[in-house]
């Protein structure tokens, strides 16, 4: 099974692209989705962020008021279930038989997430003033608070050079419409015929997932090291 990482940064567009996948019968792993299921009442995630922060940290429901929680803060409690998690559900696709499943992460190369993915997608947007516009209407944010967010993440030229697709929104839908198309041509024929062999005999998938993370390393070290030759 081929595990596709995706990403982008904030108000790009990966909602969209995510939806466009399960339209096409792609499962997609929400992290976000994820995130929130760890911090549910009775878990082990709140009761570490409670023990962190105090009870003035949770409404009167019980749930988490993640307002009166600082995000790095927050992120670093929960990231180790979140990665569990979404481990859980990869394995779960290769148990149905999938044989493309993608793993939606808005800091996959924050994270260091991407060293485990098969393949990564970036979405990004040429516009950056449109980007923040986006992000100020969707959460009802000012353009301070909004500008905040956006510098708090990697800057999207770099996420770009992670990845192996790019998927660029700043057209219409119909455009990334076909951008994802053509992406899931290109990761079927990626995926091939071995993801059967991968299901039927689990020894050869977990040799074949070896080897794609190794050279996935490799490639990306070679990269690196080019990059500081030539800024030498």
């Amino acid at each position: 099974m081929l595990v596709v990482g995706l990403t982008g940064g904030i108000a790009t567009g990966k909602s969209t692209v995510s939806s466009l996948l399960k339209s096409r019968q792609i499962p997609v792993i929400d992290a976000d989705v994820l995130a929130r299921e760890v911090v549910q009442p009775g878990t082990k995630g709140l009761t570490q962020i409670v023990a962190h922060f105090g009870s003035e940290v949770l409404l009167p429901d019980g749930t988490l008021d993640r307002k009166k929680v600082k995000r790095k803060k927050l992120n670093s409690i929960i990231h180790p279930a979140v990665s569990r998690a979404i481990l859980w559900n990869v394995f779960w696709c290769w148990l149905r038989g999938e044989k493309i499943c993608v793993v939606d992460v808005p800091l996959l190369i924050e994270g260091g997430l991407w060293k485990w993915m098969g393949k990564v997608t970036t979405i990004h947007h040429s516009s950056a003033d449109i980007q923040l516009q986006r992000l100020m209407t969707r959460d009802n944010s000012s353009r301070e608070d909004a500008s905040a967010r956006l510098n708090s993440q990697l800057p999207i030229a770099q996420k770009v050079e992670y990845a192996d697709f790019v998927l660029d929104n700043s057209g219409s839908l119909q455009d990334l419409e076909q951008q994802v198309r053509s992406c899931l041509v290109k990761l079927e024929r990626t995926a091939g015929w071995s993801w059967r062999l991968s299901w039927l005999f689990p020894p050869f998938a977990l040799v074949s997932a070896l080897w794609t993370l190794g050279f996935r390393f490799a490639k990306r070290s070679r990269r690196q090291s080019r990059r500081l030759v030539q800024g030498i």
